[in-house]
């Protein structure tokens, strides 16, 4: 099954939409992932064009799990 274009931009901008709520609350990890997630949706959506638009917002999805995985719990 492949994801409609329409379909993947609504669900990215909601994972970012819910990342920045959730990092606004104080759950920085959880809103890091998601944030992470819906870069990616984004990025996959930009797929077909040059290079630099798919793998600039990928490299930073991926940096930005990696960061939100290596935070320390602040508790």
């Amino acid at each position: 099954m492949q994801l409609n274009s329409r379909l993947l931009t609504l669900a990215s901008y909601g994972l970012v939409l819910t990342g920045v709520v959730l990092g606004v609350v104080g759950i920085v990890r959880g809103g890091s992932l998601f944030i992470a997630a819906g870069t990616v949706g984004i990025a996959l959506k930009s797929r077909d064009f040059r290079r630099i638009e798919f793998y600039l917002p990928l490299a930073i999805a991926v940096a930005l799990f990696v960061l939100a995985i290596a935070l320390p719990r602040g508790r």
